[in-house]
């Protein structure tokens, strides 16, 4: 299987019959391992590394969460994260064969809590993706202060690439912009990112709520099952103290920092984070 493998679609059943669309690589019969996405991304942020992975022996499933890409939205407009972590816990459940969990940002949160709260989640590993039990301030600001930054959208896929190459300097920019098409829907003769609107609403104020990063490092701790804190070496939201005190919380919890990538660690440097986590998925053979 290559890179370039095209995925199978599959339909899970999330939370109060919330439909979240998935890709699919790798043989049914092979164990299974759920790529969630961040805030404000959709299952397309895996596209490298869903097939990379499937050639390892997984079948790998990647999801749009709710509110996300071709997922349904929320009907009330809900999207606390207790809610994304039902849906992670009723994808688990669907699923079967008991996951590693790798999620990214968004996607880290939910599953830790889906993993480490009762009802726990019954999976075989947690990967968090520059995700620990609080983030630095100034850059989760950053993050909502992007996603707030064009309501009305954009004119062209060239300039929603350009507000994203200008939001990741770090990262070279693309020489088509029609990459970022699937991240982005059409809503008139604009184009608007691929989530509900309404779930900005949900993320401002709560990045990092009073009692939150207790209640994660407890979910973290009463997670039985072994965790990898993958950081970004140049990432802005997860400070080298905060995952380092993590990891010093979480006795079953371990790190690997991967060099010259942010937050988007495996949209910044894939095969190096594929690298990072390879010893630790041999270890759940």
């Amino acid at each position: 299987m290559t890179a370039g493998a095209v995925p199978r679609p599959r339909t899970f059943v999330g939370r109060a019959g919330v439909l979240l669309t998935a890709d699919v690589w790798g043989e049914a019969s092979s164990p299974p391992l759920v790529l969630l996405h961040g805030g404000g991304q959709t299952r397309h942020a895996w596209h490298r590394t869903g097939p990379r992975l499937a050639t390892l022996g997984w079948q790998v499933i990647a999801p749009d969460l709710r509110g996300h890409g071709t997922s349904q939205w929320s009907v009330d407009g809900d999207y606390g994260l207790d809610l994304f972590a039902e849906d992670v816990r009723a994808l688990v459940a669907e699923l079967g064969g008991r996951p590693v969990l790798i999620g990214a940002s968004l996607g880290g949160l939910s599953s830790l809590l889906a993993a480490g709260e009762a009802p726990r989640a019954a999976i075989r590993a947690l990967v968090l993706v520059d995700v620990a039990h609080r983030p630095d301030p100034d850059g989760a600001r950053r993050i909502v202060e992007f996603m707030r930054r064009r309501p009305d959208g954009f004119a062209s896929l060239s300039e929603a690439s350009a507000t994203v190459s200008a939001r990741l300097p770090h990262r070279p920019r693309p020489d088509d912009p029609e990459g970022i098409r699937k991240n982005l829907r059409r809503h008139g003769d604009r184009w608007v990112w691929h989530w509900d609107p309404r779930m900005v609403d949900n993320f401002e104020g709560r990045m990092d709520p009073p009692g939150m990063a207790e209640r994660l490092l407890a979910a973290a701790r009463h997670a039985d099952v072994p965790i990898l804190l993958v950081r970004g070496g140049i990432s802005d939201v997860v400070r080298a103290d905060i995952a380092e005190q993590f990891c010093d919380r979480v006795p079953h919890a371990r790190r690997v920092d991967v060099a010259d990538a942010g937050h988007m660690v495996a949209g910044d440097r894939n095969e190096h984070f594929i690298d990072a986590i390879i010893p630790f998925l041999e270890g759940m053979e």
